[in-house]
């Protein structure tokens, strides 16, 4: 079965490049006492063999996700965006801009008013349009979005984009960045063909540590292309990101990084170790259902997120609890489901350690 059409250019020619088989929603989370079973959906992957776009190939009826404390490293990350967009001189000094939204949560105004952006009327055009917050590729209709923000422009003004780079998924053997409600997974040459369908030309590209590689890149109806463009462009292409056998290599990524995980609690418990996990995160719903996790090698998962705690992680018994219960269990490891946030769990949770616990990075199969 593949997809009746791209999401962006319609084309039907392409081929599924990752099968997650059928996977709960990372996006409800029932209740701890509720038994289940949880609704699952196919979780697979398509790569358009016409624009290239790597995609969802199927669609599932699934609500947007919590909106949950926005961690320290995506609003740094934001401001080091905004930072390299001033440095670089891709930003105008005054005029008008409009964000799109995201589930993700998050705002570039703030910043950018400090710049002399003022947030456009609704419904009018704006100097600089935004979606930097990981947003267009929660549309399932792509084609649709991309016009939408390439329409959203005043003549001459400026798009800017930031995405989670397919380059860093596929080097960092990230299969589980597969989400349903992510219907679209980018890489910067496949993004220069689709703006250039809806009329507009990438003018800088700047890539960021955070998720393995996030992209950032301008675009405008007629400004001049910076060498940067090409240059990310390239190492892109190197790592194979257009190119179905390599992408599909992430399919192998798959049973190593689930067995090393099972294989690793296993190990844990018959030791007589307590682990738990730290951040609901979507990424670690397929990895925990994959591996067969439940409750009796993974003891809870703790969030920040008040809207979290008290369910369960989607598809397994495994209770979300908050970082206080975390500390109170005093657990001897503590899997880090979104390894960005070290630096800041640490910080904010320095009983961890103190108690003689230690973090991992969860799933990391490099």
């Amino acid at each position: 079965m593949t997809p009746s059409a791209c999401r962006f250019c319609r084309s039907t020619e392409g081929s599924v490049v990752l099968d997650l088989g059928h996977q709960p929603s990372s996006e409800l989370f029932p209740a701890h006492a509720d038994p289940g079973p949880d609704p699952t959906f196919p979780l697979r992957m398509w790569l358009c063999a016409d624009c290239r776009l790597a995609q969802l190939a199927d669609d599932a009826d699934v609500p947007e996700e919590p909106v949950g404390q926005e961690p320290a490293a995506l609003s740094a990350q934001r401001r080091a965006a905004v930072d390299a967009l001033v440095a670089a001189g891709a930003l105008p000094a005054n005029g008008t801009v409009a964000e799109f939204p995201s589930p993700h949560g998050g705002t570039w105004l703030d910043l950018l008013a400090e710049h002399g952006l003022t947030p456009a009327a609704p419904g009018t055009a704006a100097d600089v349009v935004v979606d930097g917050c990981f947003g267009i590729m929660h549309a399932a209709d792509q084609l649709a979005a991309f016009r939408e923000r390439a329409e959203s422009l005043r003549p001459g003004g400026t798009l800017v984009l930031q995405f989670h780079s397919l380059e860093a998924i596929l080097t960092g053997a990230q299969w589980n960045a597969l989400r349903l409600g992510h219907y679209a997974y980018y890489s910067t040459p496949a993004i220069l063909d689709m703006l250039g369908r809806v009329g507009l030309r990438v003018t800088t590209a700047h890539r960021f540590p955070l998720y393995g590689g996030t992209v950032l890149l301008t675009a405008s109806r007629d400004g001049a292309v910076d060498p940067s463009v090409e240059a990310l462009c390239a190492a892109e292409l190197a790592a194979g990101v257009l190119r179905p056998e390599v992408v599909a290599g992430l399919q192998e990524s798959v049973r190593r990084t689930a067995t090393g995980l099972r294989e690793m609690l296993e190990r844990e418990r018959a030791l007589g170790r307590r682990v738990h996990g730290y951040s609901a995160a979507s990424r670690a719903v397929a990895l925990l259902c994959l591996a067969g996790v439940d409750a009796t090698l993974l003891h809870g998962v703790a969030d920040a997120s008040p809207a979290k705690q008290g369910g369960r992680m989607p598809g397994t018994d495994i209770p979300i609890i908050s970082p206080a219960d975390l500390v109170a269990a005093e657990p001897d490891a503590v899997l880090l489901f979104v390894p960005d946030l070290l630096d800041e769990v640490r910080a904010a949770l320095p009983q961890v350690e103190a108690t003689g616990g230690r973090w991992i990075a969860a799933g990391d199969d490099r």
